[in-house]
């Protein structure tokens, strides 16, 4: 490859805030995303834009529809009052764009698959580092345990840890948001003290039945982007190697003269 001329493809693009890679994934875990919580799926693919775009439509419209709580009536089998809670008015906006986003994150994880595969075959340099007045990112080795324990312990630390910042900001804030609007903190306060009743009655399970969702996504994201950062890392310093290493022809130690 000539390394005046750009390569037609890259596998990943740093910028401070990140690194959007291209890597392999399972359109079919990425669907599932798409289908616990729409967006998630979008923001897996790290399409940081229309993947907000759907989180709060998701939100909105769910919120005015009453989904989540006719899935908890439904799974507790009192099926009068799940008909009964939902707003058809909101309902109706919410089936054809929940599909779609379903179809979207699985298409764009085949057509992604196949972008890696030819990037990963151009094999063109990576940008080790970035510099800006915000922050520093760089390539680097993490352990994808701690950025799933730092995501247990505080929502969005793990992809902070793995220096996806722009992602960490987004769950942390939100996260904070659901567990405000969910009532978790005073019901976990009750339930430390043995007041169960007054937990269950504090809880506000609209707003609760988003957070397994949001869990499950946050975990394996973490983990998973760690890992992935890490091939990356191996993949930079593998090319850096070949094309800077000295020579096996060149003798060492140099002669005197």
């Amino acid at each position: 490859m000539n390394v005046n001329h750009p390569a037609r493809r890259s596998r990943a693009y740093m910028y401070a805030l990140g690194i959007t890679q291209l890597h392999l994934r399972n359109p079919w875990v990425v669907a599932f995303f798409s289908f616990s919580f729409p967006g998630f799926g979008h923001l897996l693919l790290e399409r940081y834009f229309p993947a907000f775009i759907l989180i709060s439509w998701e939100v909105f419209i769910n919120t005015q529809a009453h989904v989540n709580l006719a899935i908890l009536y439904s799974l507790l089998g009192e099926f009068d009052k799940a008909k009964a809670v939902l707003d058809m008015r909101w309902i109706l906006m919410y089936v054809s764009i929940y599909i779609y986003t379903i179809w979207d994150s699985y298409r764009r994880t085949v057509d992604l698959n196949n972008q890696f595969l030819l990037a990963d075959r151009e094999d063109a340099p990576l940008i080790q580092m970035k510099y800006s007045p915000w922050d520093i990112n760089y390539l680097d080795k993490r352990t994808p345990w701690i950025a799933l324990v730092w995501s247990i312990l505080a929502p969005g630390l793990g992809h902070m840890y793995v220096h996806k910042m722009i992602a960490g900001f987004f769950i942390f804030g939100f996260t904070t948001a659901l567990m405000y609007l969910s009532h978790i903190p005073p019901a976990i306060h009750y339930s430390l003290n043995g007041h169960f009743e007054q937990a269950r009655h504090v809880l506000n399970m609209q707003w609760t039945l988003y957070l397994p969702s949001m869990y499950s996504f946050i975990f394996y994201d973490a983990y998973v982007s760690a890992t992935e950062n890490n091939k990356l890392f191996k993949n930079e310093q593998s090319k850096f190697l070949r094309m800077h290493y000295q020579s096996p022809s060149f003798r060492m130690p140099a002669p005197d003269r």
